[in-house]
């Protein structure tokens, strides 16, 4: 009877009847129930410590597990099953640790010993699991122990096992690379071997040793002669149905050859040479009756083209050995056929083939594919010529590469049109051989997909314009012509907007020899700014741009300021806050500082890439455009601190530093105070522009003033409730304070961002000081108050202190 309720037993059914249950499922959750309740059983079962159908169970469970439902909770019992001494225990037992194990978990730890004990057992089929086994999942310390076990095996008799041992010693290689040296010489001895199973993990197991060590590397280039052998006799041989693949003689272990031969023969001129008569060989065969060309790797250096329907893995032996003709030392010829052999490849009806010629491709320097494989149809096949050309661009072939890409992005599909644009503008400004040239390269791309370039295409243009002085006059005359046919591209007519502004004086002169001569009058100029600021094409950030230009054109031509004057009142209305901030500061310099709008509007200074102003478009626009510059609290956007609003301003209409005598901007964690001669002057006037922000309105205070150290607060009120801190730390000892750290707290109903600090070194004797901004959102306005924590070092002494601060200005939050 207990035998009986076993056999009905839930846990009893068999794996089989399991899935066809589970197919019946019409939904999820159906299917979801079936598992769950299975899984119970199976549960039941394991605590019953029920050996019979253990077996069974984790099978079941492994089913489980590829249908994506947990069964971690069977990992212990792979375990005991691994310990059976049933065959079919084991089987099941490793599959279950290949897959619910992985060398992270303990219980991998656990399954060592039986690993070794398997390695050593009778029967090859028990030794093969416990191999896979380790070659799957094994650990470092795992591929440790059982080094030497593997390392024994390889020199087994049995092929079956010399096999698996390969594979494994792959794995022991990639986890413990200083076991290297422990397969080398079993290794050598293992090419020697005439079953194929065996010389491709042999061959594996080289090219993975070869990779990791340069010293290994060195050794197996004098093996070469021995795997040109194997090749020659995989190419010679007759028919073998056992390897025979469409004709092919195991293509396999062919490119697994090639590879290890490309990898040999690298920069290695001997290994080189003793290869390149087998890559020049050719075999013609007779077979069913017809005569069939039987095309290798060797095919590179035949000028018989290839069948219509020779296999996939025909061309793909032929693609890897494209790759070791180009890699190697090898004959100017094998160059030459590598490319018309690839030319063909691309021109193939399938796509398969297209892609792994492309693929190949990318890894040579064969720019002479490059129309073929832009010719091709829109496809799949197409990205991956994209991808090709752009890899293929260095500094050799770049202008002939443009000469290709630049006509296709004229007609390729939008969705590639993004990224050709792209990697033109990044192989232009990696490989340009002159300034003019990437100019020039930049502006066809701007006028063919300018709506289809990246955001920090325009400020990376005008830097490249700035640093470039002796072409002014080319640029504004090319950008001037191109948008007069064209305003609907938004970054040309922004980048043409800002070089008009800056050098619209060159182009009134009407003298540049490097153009065809054009007369442009002031009107003219005027005319095209003022229609770009009314065009309904044009965005926010392009009218910002035309707006600037025309303010800096005030100073720049002599007859048509009170039109300029006029365009620019008449945006002081705007319905767009910014363009209505900008013509009203602008309209301020017209009236009350009429006497410094031109040292204000001055050209701009040579820029940097990579410079605090470069990819901020606040440079050329204004900081209310700024993206990414600001931070959020509690869903208020907080604007960077910066350091004195006057210098800010300037840099928003393009002052150059050369324009403030003995005063250049300061970086942005510096306070506001401190400011003396023309900057603070200039610094009060115009910050009224900006509705009468007073530097003296708020009052500092020296929050901490202890030991030397000295800290003062200086405040600047941001919009709203947003109150910007500038902290000045000061020392007055003998000795230099470092490992500066200041830190703050404030009440829950107050938000605080602390900025990265200008330094951490507070030098002595006052010589210097570290400047830090503090961000406060004060919603309700609530009276401050922070409590301060500091840690220095001074002379190897480690000073820590604690301070409250309460006596905030109550001109701070009205």
């Amino acid at each position: 009877m207990d035998s009986l309720k076993k056999a009905m037993a839930p846990s009893s059914v068999k794996l089989q009847e399991l899935i066809r249950v589970i197919r019946t499922a019409k939904t999820q959750a159906e299917e979801r129930g079936m598992i769950q309740k299975e899984c119970a059983d199976i549960r039941s079962a394991f605590r019953d410590e029920d050996p019979a159908f253990r077996c069974r169970n984790v099978a079941k469970l492994l089913y489980m597990h590829m249908l994506g439902y947990p069964a971690h909770f069977g990992q212990m019992e792979c375990l005991k099953l691994i310990a059976s001494s049933r065959f079919t225990d084991k089987r099941v037992g490793y599959l279950g640790a290949m897959l619910l194990l992985d060398e992270r978990h303990d219980a991998s730890l656990l399954i060592t010993n039986s690993i070794k004990n398997d390695l050593n057992h009778s029967s090859q089929y028990i030794q093969g699991l416990a191999l896979c086994t380790l070659g799957c999942m094994g650990s470092p310390e795992m591929c440790r122990d059982l080094a030497t076990e593997v390392e024994r095996l390889l020199k087994a008799s049995n092929s079956y096992i010399k096999k698996k041992a390969a594979l494994a010693a792959v794995h022991i290689v990639r986890k413990v690379p200083e076991l290297i040296e422990l397969f080398v010489p079993t290794t050598k001895r293992l090419l020697g071997e005439k079953n194929h199973g065996v010389l491709h993990g042999t061959v594996i197991l080289i090219t993975e040793m070869c990779e990791r060590s340069p010293d290994t590397l060195r050794k197996f280039r004098k093996v070469v002669p021995e795997l040109v052998q194997i090749m020659k006799g995989l190419i010679m041989s007759g028919y073998s149905p056992e390897h025979n693949v469409a004709g092919i003689s195991d293509p396999f272990l062919q490119v697994r050859i090639l590879c290890l031969l490309r990898i040999l023969g690298h920069h290695d001129g001997d290994a080189s040479e003793a290869m390149n008569d087998i890559l020049a060989q050719r075999r013609v065969l007779s077979y069913k009756r017809s005569i069939r060309v039987i095309y290798g790797p060797e095919v590179v250096l035949t000028s018989v083209s290839l069948p219509r329907k020779s296999g996939l893995r025909v061309h793909s032996s032929v693609c890897v050995c494209v790759c070791v003709c180009v890699e190697i030392r090898s004959e100017s010829g094998l160059r030459v056929l590598a490319v018309n052999i690839l030319g063909r490849f691309l021109l193939n009806h399938d796509k398969n083939i297209r892609y792994i010629a492309m693929m190949n491709l990318v890894q040579t320097d064969l720019s002479a594919c490059v129309s073929l494989s832009l010719s091709l149809s829109p496809s799949l096949s197409l990205r991956k010529a994209l991808d090709l050309s752009l890899a293929l661009v260095n500094a050799h072939n770049v202008r002939s590469m443009m000469k290709e890409l630049l006509p296709f992005l004229d007609n390729c599909p939008p969705e590639l049109r993004s990224d050709c644009a792209s990697g033109v503008f990044l192989a232009a400004e990696k490989f340009a051989p002159s300034k003019r040239w990437h100019i020039d390269t930049i502006l066809r791309v701007l006028t063919t997909a300018g709506s289809f370039v990246r955001d920090e295409t325009v400020p990376n243009l005008i830097v490249l314009i700035t640093n470039a002085s002796e072409l002014y006059c080319y640029t504004v005359h090319k950008l001037y012509r191109a948008v007069l046919n064209d305003i609907s591209q938004q970054p040309l007519v922004q980048v043409a907007s800002w070089c008009i502004g800056e050098y619209g004086d060159l182009l009134l002169t009407g003298v540049c020899e490097d153009v065809e001569p054009m007369q442009v009058t002031e009107d003219d100029v005027l005319d095209l700014l003022e229609t770009v600021l009314q065009s309904h094409m044009s965005s926010p950030a392009t009218r910002a741009y035309a707006l600037t230009a025309l303010m800096k054109l005030s100073t720049r031509i002599r007859d048509n300021v009170d039109r300029i004057r006029k365009v620019v009142s008449i945006y002081g209305s705007c319905i767009d806050v910014e363009l209505q901030q900008r013509a009203v500061e602008y309209n301020a310099l017209f009236k009350k500082y009429d006497h410094m709008r031109s040292a204000v509007l001055e050209r701009m200074p040579l820029m940097e890439k990579g410079s605090p102003n470069h990819n901020d478009p606040s440079t050329v626009i204004s900081n209310g455009e700024r993206e990414g510059g600001g931070e959020t609290q509690g869903g208020v956007k907080l604007q960077p601190p910066v350091a004195s609003q006057a210098v800010d301003l300037l840099d928003l209409i393009g002052v150059p530093d050369a324009s403030l005598p003995e005063a250049s901007p300061q970086p942005q964690s510096q306070p506001l105070t401190g400011q003396t001669g023309l900057e603070s002057s200039v610094g009060g006037e115009l910050l009224d522009l900006l509705g009468g922000i007073d530097f003296g309105g708020i009052p500092s205070i020296t929050a901490y003033n202890k030991s030397g150290l000295s800290l003062e607060f200086s405040f600047q009120r941001e919009q709203g409730s947003l109150l910007t801190i500038t902290l000045q730390a000061r020392n007055s000892t003998a000795s230099d304070m470092t490992g500066f750290l200041f830190q703050a707290a404030v009440p829950k109903t107050v938000q605080l961002q602390l900025q990265a600090p200008s330094g951490d070194v507070v030098p002595a004797m006052n010589r210097g000081s570290v400047s830090q901004s503090i961000l406060i959102n004060n919603p309700n306005r609530v009276s401050l108050k922070m409590r301060l924590r500091l840690s220095y070092s001074v002379q190897g002494s480690c000073v820590q202190d604690m301070a409250e601060v309460s006596n905030f200005p109550v001109q701070a939050w009205q």
